[in-house]
């Protein structure tokens, strides 16, 4: 009997000399875990703001330096403009009245953003922040807080400034009909200049149709998750399933939208490529390899060479 206590205590003892190191090890991570995942997160913080004088520098550079595909996109809007009568009513009756699903509103919450469908896009973000900081992952730090760039830049450039500029009426809910539950409303695609009422964030129906705010903020925060995750099929597949749901009630010409997409990825491109840069991690432009013929005329040879720049 004697001898099977003491077996019993040495094993005891043996099992607790090796949970012990385990245990102090656990302590260290534990002590060195937060002030690791705090200073990430500062970082990233940190570099975010730093970047955005630079996010709208990309901005720029995005429209003026590709010329020729800001022409295409800009001649694209304009002749849906001119064809937006014909081309809307057509939307309306052949593709709105036949998308007709919901999705679940878990958020009660008063306040642009946090409520509705448009808060699958906000929380979306938000849990990819959270689970980001605590799994002290960068990349995924990096993309929410640059969503919300995207959000935000997208409301300050389509809500305050490019709809105020155009003051476009929107288009009746049914132009087949006539029929819409504002007095502002209209089938003339070119009744634009109107004014907004003074309500320039949070807006209303008067004046407020280009572009789309909500083509242009989903756009952005799709592609910055694009980009930065290198995936096409979950962002723009979840953006899309939260934008149809509620397709009858945006309420705009074709051109509306159209006009939001292009500005959207452009916004969320741009953020993206400022924030790669501060990074370190922005690829190296492709440089296009180019041939020239030379006349070469001396004494030991007369003739042509070919010079490649690359």
């Amino acid at each position: 009997m004697y001898k099977d206590n003491k077996l019993r205590a040495m094993k005891k003892i043996c099992i607790g000399l090796l949970i012990v190191p385990f245990l102090l090890n656990a302590q260290e991570i534990h002590k060195s875990y937060f002030p690791r995942t705090l200073n990430l997160a500062g970082n990233v913080i940190k570099t975010s703001f730093k970047t955005i004088p630079s996010d709208f520098v990309y901005m720029g550079k995005n429209v003026s330096e590709d010329w020729k595909k800001t022409a295409l996109y800009t001649g694209i809007v304009g002749a849906l403009v001119l064809v937006d009568k014909p081309v809307t009513q057509f939307y309306q009756e052949e593709i709105e009245t036949r998308i007709d699903y919901t999705i679940p509103r878990f958020s009660n919450i008063d306040f642009p953003w946090l409520e509705g469908n448009d808060a699958y896009m906000f929380y979306a973000m938000a849990g990819t922040y959270v689970g980001s900081f605590f799994g002290g992952y960068e990349k995924g730090q990096y993309a929410a807080i640059n969503g919300f760039k995207a959000l935000g830049y997208s409301i300050l450039v389509s809500q305050v400034i490019l709809k105020t500029i155009f003051g476009r009426a929107r288009p009746y809910n049914s132009l087949k009909d006539k029929n819409a539950d504002f007095d502002s409303a209209t089938d003339n695609p070119f009744d634009f200049f109107n004014s907004r009422n003074g309500d320039h964030i949070y807006g209303n129906f008067s004046g407020t149709s280009l572009p789309s705010l909500h083509a242009t903020a989903f756009f952005a925060m799709a592609k910055v998750f694009q980009m930065e995750f290198d995936n096409y099929w979950i962002p723009y597949g979840f953006m899309t399933a939260v934008f149809l749901a509620e397709i009858k009630e945006h309420r705009h010409w074709v051109s509306d939208m159209v006009a939001g997409g292009i500005i959207g990825t452009v916004i969320g491109r741009s953020i993206v490529r400022s924030s790669w840069r501060a990074r370190g991690i922005l690829p190296n432009k492709e440089k296009e390899i180019s041939f020239q013929w030379m006349p070469s005329i001396s004494s030991r040879y007369n003739g042509l060479t070919l010079v490649a720049t690359f």
